[in-house]
């Protein structure tokens, strides 16, 4: 019983052990749908998660010798255990028996001894009497012979006494010997042996306790093997080229500087492959409003001022905007200078960090990462279309059996549903265009637009403006709040200490109009703000595209709110503000 004891705590121990790898295991997986998913494409990262399956693995092997350890040695020991209680519980009653047994011939013994004593006593006494009745020579004949007889029987008791007495010793000393040299030796083999039986027992438990372990030792040391193999599985070249190709910008190096000669009262020209063309001499992409590329200059110095981002990595930025008007191209060290010292003017540090605010057409991105998320969005939209139209061929099967068995259903029902799908795909191929349009742009395979082809698509813009409000408030979820997948992945990590001196001077924003919440919304992430249902607030910053309104309660109070949750009143008359639809 100890021992079963002892096994069972190491059995605990082992279930606990193994709970904690699996737990450990478990705890560095990685998450669904998250970016730890995505680090997992590395070789380092993938060796990382076969160290955590074969880890599960080694958790299992322990789980194996917890149940084999109860099975084999825990469960056989105590039904052996019991076993064992009940034959020595056996053997105790037979000594018991024997014992009880010895001791009542021992008591017939006595009690026959004790008789045959009484007896020869009696005898003496009646003879003494007889031979006193004998010499006394006034006691009649008659009373003489009764005394002669009374005599002669108490001999006779006594003769009868002698020779029970005499048998049952003789039977006590024959019972008195078998009980010593037979029952009680017999009784005692039986139990050695039992003992020596339980001694193998547990011997051989303990060989079983030893096999156990000895049995997952190969498929442990196949578990140690595979972790050296995904160890030695890692390429470092591979894993720099997976980070290459994920994050190269596709920026071309400027070119050289060309030789500015100030003797020659000449046109002084600018290089068309030096720096200033990321300045943008009127042909500036649209979605930089005009403003050089940061990303230029990745080492600068902390000295110097950083690089302006892009204009559109605010919420305010507008896809599609009007083009900068053209500038008269300025001596390269003119603009060499601004560039170097011109800082970026950035609404709001919240908008970087709320993730959400990037532009639709990704040009806040190198051309490489931007070909890349718009390829990402246009596959995503490709698989939308094709859910939208096997439900609809779904729902067209059903309404012509509906047509051809009426009692099953009414066709008429799923018109409505029908007509709300095809508006979703017509919607979606309108979506698929703008962004292949944009891909085709970014690949080269299209001219860049003219000042025409921006109008028109503006005015696409313009057109499609409630279409893209409803999915963005197809996206919100119950409580308010709104999550765009695009925007985690355009997020920008900026520096604190680079912009705190922006902010400082920041200007607040012009109010555009007013406008009162239908709904109450916890502002609980960062960026947003708290209203309460029919408060009357400011209107700064109207809504983009992306589903949400930047509005202010006071001066020190200001944030974003679901354009779905209020009802705006744009002042006409206020600078930028559109027409609200």
């Amino acid at each position: 019983e100890k021992y079963i004891k002892f096994v069972k705590e190491r059995t605990e121990i082992e279930l606990s052990y193994a709970k904690q790898l699996r737990n450990l295991s478990k705890k560095y997986q990685p998450k669904k749908n998250s970016k730890e998913e995505e680090e997992y494409r590395y070789t380092s990262t993938r060796a990382f998660l076969a160290t955590l399956n074969e880890m599960n693995d080694y958790a299992g092997q322990h789980e194996v010798i917890s149940e084999n350890m109860t099975s084999l040695i825990t469960g056989e020991l105590t039904r052996y255990v019991q076993e064992l209680k009940q034959e020595r519980k056996s053997h105790f009653h037979d000594g018991r028996k024997a014992q009880q047994h010895i001791e009542t011939c021992w008591k017939q013994l006595e009690a026959s001894k004790r008789r045959f004593e009484r007896d020869c006593k009696e005898a003496d006494r009646a003879q003494q009497y007889f031979e006193k009745m004998d010499a006394d020579i006034n006691v009649t004949k008659a009373d003489v012979e009764k005394a002669r007889q009374q005599a002669q029987l108490r001999h006779q008791m006594a003769e009868d006494s002698k020779a029970e007495y005499s048998s049952t010793l003789q039977k006590f000393n024959s019972e008195q010997h078998d009980h010593y040299y037979t029952h009680i030796p017999n009784i005692f083999q039986k139990i050695q042996e039992m003992e020596e039986r339980r001694i193998v027992r547990i011997g051989e438990s303990m060989k079983t306790f030893a096999e156990v372990d000895r049995q997952v030792i190969p498929i442990i040391g196949k578990c140690l093997d595979e972790i050296t193999k995904a160890a030695e599985s890692i390429d470092h070249k591979n894993d720099s080229q997976l980070v290459i190709e994920a994050f190269k910008s596709g920026f071309e190096p400027p070119g050289d500087i060309d030789f500015e000669d100030f003797t020659q009262p000449m046109k002084r020209t600018v290089s068309e492959s030096s720096l200033s063309n990321s300045r943008g001499d009127g042909k500036s992409e649209p979605k930089f409003g005009g403003k050089s590329k940061g990303k230029l200059w990745p080492f600068i110095k902390k000295n110097k001022p950083p690089p302006p981002p892009p204009a559109s990595a605010s919420p305010s930025a507008v896809p599609n905007g009007p083009q900068s008007p053209k500038q008269q191209k300025e001596p390269l060290s003119h603009r060499f200078n601004e560039f170097m010292t011109s800082k970026p003017k950035i609404h709001c540090f919240r908008s970087l960090k709320r993730g959400g605010a990037g532009p639709e057409d990704f040009s806040n991105l190198p051309p490489e990462q931007r070909r890349k998320k718009l390829q990402q969005k246009v596959d995503e939209l490709n698989k939308d279309i094709q859910k939208e139209m096997d439900q609809r061929d779904a729902l067209t099967k059903m309404k012509d059996v509906y047509i051809k068995n009426p009692q099953m259903g009414d066709a008429a029902s799923v018109d409505h549903r029908l007509a709300e799908l095809g508006q979703n795909i017509e919607k979606l191929r309108l979506e698929v265009q703008k962004f292949e349009g944009w891909l085709a742009e970014v690949e080269g395979r299209l001219p860049l637009r003219t000042d025409q082809a921006r109008r028109q698509s503006g005015l696409y813009e313009a057109q499609n403006t409630a279409a893209v409000n409803s999915c963005a408030q197809d996206r919100e979820s119950p409580d308010g709040s709104y999550t765009e997948e695009q925007s985690q992945e355009t997020e920008m990590k900026v520096p604190a200490t680079d912009f705190d001196d922006e902010f400082d001077d920041e200007e607040p924003l012009p109010t555009i109009g007013t406008c009162k919440a239908l709904y109450t919304f916890e502002g609980q992430n960062e960026g947003t703000i708290s209203v309460a249902e029919g408060e009357m607030l400011y209107v700064i910053e109207e809504d983009k595209g992306d589903g949400w309104t930047r509005i202010r309660r006071n001066e020190d109070e200001e944030g974003y709110v679901p354009t779905s949750y209020v009802e705006v009143y744009l002042d006409k008359n206020a600078k930028g503000a559109m027409t609200y639809i």
